[in-house]
């Protein structure tokens, strides 16, 4: 069996459900389970929603009236009647009553909310593919065992969660194609949960891990993992074939293509990835895998804009026990995850990114050291199997940039084989991200894969 993932857009419109639901037909012979995110922006408005019910900053109504609306055109456009989510619209005017009323909206309240747009859209999806002829069914993943810790906005899978799916979708009758909802989990006390942006993703691979699936499929609107975001390079191709180890870089260091959690469940059981463009069914897509063999040690480049320097310097550093374990433990406290790392006798410096509040890890910090915040930053990550081993890319690297006066303020490599990832200042992070595209993917790419033999 195979496991088929559709995002947003491959759900966001009467015509891209009808794609879907052609490309699900197509794979019955592979006996699929189906999981779907919300319709494109969904998840926003619920939340925005869940917002002016605590603020009653607008009329009651106006923004679930706009959600509303957004589901009846999709339902109307399939031939579906209108009232087909009128239980789930029911319940959110409820709960977003309830807010309004007690003035308070915790991160389990807001994940509550946000767990309707995967709801809905599996519901659409499951009937629109019933009409069809197709034998199509809705599931809660609460409802095929996708447990949870109570970490709200961000919970992650308990070890028991595999045995529980595995069990519960065994007792689906034979000919049932389950349409799953991605994004959300439960409690052991039954509450419910998310397993943060872009889960929907890290759901397909829980499932396909729990059902040893020969495959998973992550269908999107974009052709597969790309050598850059083409939105700043717009001859970035398609990789062919990238490694487990290389797509975890790439989605954790700024590809939007795959969620950074994605891979864990997938390659702990060998299971190939498969991303694929809903829009462009015929395309061959980027295959994951344990090891990809290329000639180029450059697999892809990727970038963020919004992100954090953070430098700490403190002269109690030197030659003391200690110091690195009390400021990791700081951003510990705050549950702010750090990117990259660079340290000297007396300084430490991280990058994290700018959807965190780092004034109470900076307060923290400075009890102890001097600590300076630099924004307007961006990092760009090399990523590729053979970089560190490669002569000449780091080379290539510093000498591209500074040929056109573009600073590298800060770098980072592991003594693993995968990425080097950098800071520029963020007005010429597209520049510097063009430059080295086509230095490592252009004419003389091979220059540099020689440089190495």
């Amino acid at each position: 069996m195979i496991v088929m993932k559709f995002g947003g857009t491959s759900v966001g419109s009467a015509d891209s459900i009808r794609r879907t639901v052609r490309i699900v037909k197509a794979g019955l012979p592979r006996k699929p389970l189906v999981v779907v995110s919300a319709l494109s922006g969904v998840t926003d408005m619920l939340l925005a929603a869940a917002e002016d019910a605590l603020k009653r900053s607008l009329p009651a109504g106006d923004l679930v009236k706009k959600i509303r609306d957004r589901h009846t055109a999709v339902l109307l456009g399939l031939g579906l009647g209108p009232g087909l989510v009128d239980a789930e619209f029911a319940e959110l005017e409820h709960v977003l009553f309830g807010v309004s009323l007690v003035r308070e909206l915790t991160l389990r309240t807001s994940d509550y909310v946000a767990s309707f747009g995967e709801r809905m859209s599996s519901t659409i999806v499951a009937a629109f593919a019933k009409a069809s002829g197709l034998n199509l069914q809705a599931f809660n993943a609460c409802e095929l065992g996708m447990l949870t810790n109570a970490a709200f906005g961000s919970a992650e899978i308990l070890p028991e969660t595999y045995a529980s799916i595995a069990g519960a979708v065994g007792r689906i009758p034979g000919g049932v194609v389950p349409v799953v909802t991605g994004f959300i989990g439960k409690t052991a006390e039954g509450e419910v949960t998310t397993l943060g942006r872009g889960g929907s993703d890290y759901t397909a691979s829980i499932f396909g891990a729990a059902l040893g699936a020969e495959e998973i499929q992550i269908w999107t609107d974009v052709d597969g993992v790309m050598t850059a975001d083409p939105r700043i390079v717009p001859d970035a191709r398609t990789v062919a074939v990238v490694s487990f180890e290389e797509a975890s870089e790439l989605a954790y260091f700024g590809a939007k293509v795959l969620h950074p959690k994605t891979i864990i469940p997938a390659m702990e059981k060998e299971i190939p990835v498969r991303v694929l463009n809903t829009f462009n069914p015929a395309g061959k897509g980027t295959l994951i895998v344990r090891k990809a063999v290329k000639s180029n040690p450059v697999t892809a480049i990727t970038s963020k804009k919004d992100i954090f320097v953070i430098n700490i310097h403190s002269a109690r550093m030197l030659m003391v026990y200690g110091f690195l374990n009390n400021v990791f433990r700081i951003f510990n406290d705050f549950k702010v995850p750090v990117d990259m790392v660079a340290t000297s006798e007396v300084n430490v410096t991280v990058t994290v990114d700018k959807q965190f509040d780092v004034s109470g890890i900076v307060a923290r910090l400075g009890e102890f050291s001097e600590v300076d915040v630099l924004s307007d930053r961006a990092s760009i990550s090399i990523v590729g199997e053979g970089i560190r081993s490669t002569a000449g890319v780091g080379g290539r690297i510093f000498s591209i940039l500074g040929s056109r006066g573009i600073n590298v303020e800060m770098t980072s490599q592991s003594y693993g084989d995968v990425n080097e990832s950098i800071i520029v200042m963020a007005g010429r992070l597209n520049e510097a991200v063009q430059a080295l595209h086509a230095v490592f993917f252009g004419d003389d790419a091979g220059k540099v894969a020689a440089a190495g033999a």
